[in-house]
């Protein structure tokens, strides 16, 4: 499991943490069961206080994107597919938003962007 931080956003690093390990589950790269580092592992790996890992690793599990039993460890715990799904919405939400704001300051009309919608969301 790769993490990358970066010191060029204005996300707080257990932020990142956190939403790497989201997406690599929402991808499909974790798998329910799979182990995820020790807090102190993956604070050592990527060079970060513990106390980072902790907070990224609670909202993680409050999110019921991980279960961590003490003495074993943190795993991926089975997949919740309405909060899976959930998340995957806003994030198209998003880009629905961005589009519609370009293409309102551009003065493309509605039609033309629901066209261009359907037309994206239909190709192979």
């Amino acid at each position: 499991m790769e993490i990358i931080i970066s010191s060029n956003t204005s996300k707080p690093i257990y932020e990142q943490i956190a939403s790497q390990i989201k997406a690599m589950v929402m991808s499909g790269e974790l798998k329910t069961g799979d182990p995820i580092p020790s807090m102190r592992s993956l604070a050592k790996t990527i060079h970060v206080s513990v106390i980072t890992v902790q907070k990224a690793y609670e909202d993680l599990q409050r999110d019921g994107f991980i279960e961590t039993t003490v003495g074993r460890g943190s795993f991926i715990s089975a997949q919740n597919r309405d909060f899976i799904q959930e998340e995957q919405q806003k994030i198209v939400e998003e880009y629905l938003r961005l589009a519609a704001e370009a293409g309102r300051t551009s003065g493309i009309k509605l039609e033309q962007l629901i066209e261009l919608l359907i037309m994206f969301y239909q190709e192979d």
